[in-house]
């Protein structure tokens, strides 16, 4: 693992997927330090433990969805049958696994070494701070939303204003040129 697992790497690699927040088998086999056939293997190994609301494999669309939106080094070691960077021409072998929190939380004893235990506390970590930062902006939506209703009156012109503003023109052709115009 490396030295320093911070929370914001670890939240940049939490996808939400079919509404559910998740981290990818190549990702957790990055961060584990294992290969993915490892951690995959494990976990068919384990399949009473990680029930569909815990672990999901994508459909060839979201993994094909992934690979345009998702960087991943091709660097991860054992990735290259799973999920990386590919080179004009190849394709995507195995379709990556998804996990959610509680997902990641049950590799621990599937996966049982002191990086593995480290890992996971480190992600569970930033499930938690991401949890919370989504309750946060939830409650300060809720209060914008009341104060708009409890000023809208109040600054109904400033907001007619502001509505001004973003309209266009009337009419365009009847604007005066400014600058200079050579006569006709």
């Amino acid at each position: 693992m490396k030295s320093l697992m911070s929370l914001e790497v670890i939240e940049r690699k939490i996808l939400v997927i079919r509404g559910h927040r998740v981290m990818l088998s190549p990702q957790l086999a990055e961060m584990y330090g294992v290969e993915v056939r490892v951690l995959v293997q494990a976990v068919k190994r384990n399949k009473e433990r990680f029930p569909l609301d815990f672990m999901f494999q994508l459909t060839w669309a979201e993994t094909e969805n992934l690979k345009s939106q998702i960087v991943i080094s091709s660097g991860i070691v054992g990735s290259r049958s799973q999920f990386v960077i590919l080179k004009r021409g190849e394709n995507i072998k195995f379709r990556p696994y998804a996990f959610t929190e509680q997902g990641v939380s049950m590799l621990s004893s599937v996966l049982n070494s002191k990086q593995a235990i480290q890992v996971n506390i480190a992600i569970m970590r930033a499930f938690v701070e991401l949890r919370q930062l989504l309750n946060t902006h939830k409650d300060l939506a809720r209060k914008l939303a009341e104060l708009e209703k409890k000023y809208d009156a109040q600054f109904s012109s400033v907001f007619d204003a502001i509505r001004m503003l973003m309209e266009p023109p009337a009419d365009p052709g009847s604007k005066k040129t400014i600058g200079f115009r050579p006569e006709k």
